[in-house]
């Protein structure tokens, strides 16, 4: 499968094009086909090394629509066909903070292209959690547009 990663710092100039190994959905996962993925500043920084992510290469893209290819044994919520997009912060699920619904002050708490590799790429793996389905109504590149946007919003008004 096809992905775009950086393997260093930089300008536009460090996006590769490139093959890597389609992903495997584990018992909790989903298997997405990725159709849009928005570009935010989070991509831009990243990018540009503010902040470092752990590790290179690394593939970009919080915001992130499509198709559920195949769900995990332990998934119902989901299934294959569903059009979805990508809550984008993924957490721990199980400490006091993400059982009050404070996930997003998880210690373990990340966002997809951030923490953990992102959706510049033709399949992804998320938490079924993280999976929210979506009208036919509503284009691809719609919905790939609101995830980190509408996450700020939660953030803000939690710290509030």
């Amino acid at each position: 499968m096809k992905a775009v990663r950086i393997h260093e710092y930089g300008g536009p100039e460090v996006l590769k094009y490139e093959d890597i190994e389609l992903p495997t959905a584990k018992a909790n996962e989903v298997l997405i086909r990725v159709k849009a993925c928005a570009l935010n500043h989070l991509d831009l920084w990243i990018r540009q090394g503010k902040p470092r992510v752990k590790t290179l290469p690394h593939i970009l893209g919080s915001d992130n629509s499509g198709e559920v290819v195949q769900a995990g044994d332990l998934c119902w919520r989901v299934k294959p066909g569903q059009r979805v997009l990508l809550a984008p912060g993924v957490s721990c699920r199980e400490c006091e903070q993400c059982v009050s619904g404070q996930d997003n002050q998880c210690s373990q708490y990340t966002l997809f292209g951030s923490g953990i590799p992102g959706g510049n790429r033709e399949y992804m793996t998320a938490p079924e959690y993280a999976v929210i389905p979506i009208p036919d109504s509503l284009g691809f590149e719609e919905a790939a547009a609101a995830p980190l946007v509408f996450l700020t919003a939660r953030t803000t008004c939690a710290r509030r």
